[in-house]
């Protein structure tokens, strides 16, 4: 199950709830991504949480299901699960990954795609693709924190802890595990605090889809911009409304 809500209004909370450790059949996935499409749709929602139940944050793909499919249908499906990724990565709103539990193989996929990722003291991850065989994770993971520390990870196909993961810049914080979802939910108030289509046009730029040339123009003409000139001068809080 996938379960969408919202904490605050500006803010959609999205967990993973699939026990023993939230694996992903083609079902949920479709379920994932009708949770996102409602959230790209609320003009409300400014940050997304997406996060894990059951100790988990996501194991990948159901492997039992994997076994029913001949060749042709289980390339379709780990196909379908990158396209599920490259998805939510396009998310206009910012994505928050808190990880807590195990996080591999295609999990890992799936917390690379956020754009924001913290752990728990009690994380695992892997990038356990070549261990099934498999290859996953390794443009984005060597995008993120450069190929030499990338390869280790893909090559081996090894869990490392969240401490690894703080040092190698997967992850941005570590946080004890009762901790972590109000850590993630204090982020994604920050982040919704900002002028909405400033933090759009961010997220666009730093994922190299568009230039900060093409932004500022429509950024500058915005009434957000305005407003908050006029609340710094004002020595008040700025009261964005995403115009």
């Amino acid at each position: 199950m996938i379960h969408l809500s919202h904490p605050d209004p500006s803010i959609a909370l999205v967990e993973l709830d699939v026990a023993p450790a939230n694996v992903l059949a083609l079902s949920e996935r479709a379920r994932l991504l009708d949770a996102f499409a409602a959230i790209e749709a609320d003009p409300v929602v400014r940050a997304v949480v997406l996060t894990g139940r059951n100790g988990a944050f996501c194991t990948g793909d159901d492997l039992a299901e994997s076994l029913t499919r001949d060749v042709a249908a289980q390339t379709a499906a780990i196909l379908n699960f990158l396209e599920m990724c490259d998805r939510i990565a396009a998310c206009p709103q910012p994505v928050i990954a808190a990880i807590d539990g195990w996080c591999i193989g295609g999990g890992l996929e799936l917390a690379l795609a956020a754009d924001i990722r913290l752990a728990s003291d009690r994380a695992s991850l892997a990038c356990s693709a070549v261990r099934m065989g498999l290859t996953a994770s390794a443009e984005r993971l060597v995008k993120l924190i450069g190929e030499s520390r990338a390869k280790v990870h893909l090559l081996t196909g090894a869990p490392f802890d969240a401490a690894r993961a703080l040092a190698d810049g997967l992850v941005a914080e570590v946080h004890p595990a009762a901790d972590l979802r109000d850590a993630a939910l204090g982020m994604a108030r920050t982040i919704a605090s900002r002028g909405p289509l400033a933090v759009a046009a961010t997220k666009r730029v730093a994922s190299g889809v568009s230039k900060t040339v093409a932004e500022i123009p429509a950024l500058a003409a915005s009434a957000d911009h305005a407003e908050a000139r006029a609340a710094f001068i004002g020595k008040r809080a700025a009261v964005f409304e995403g115009r």
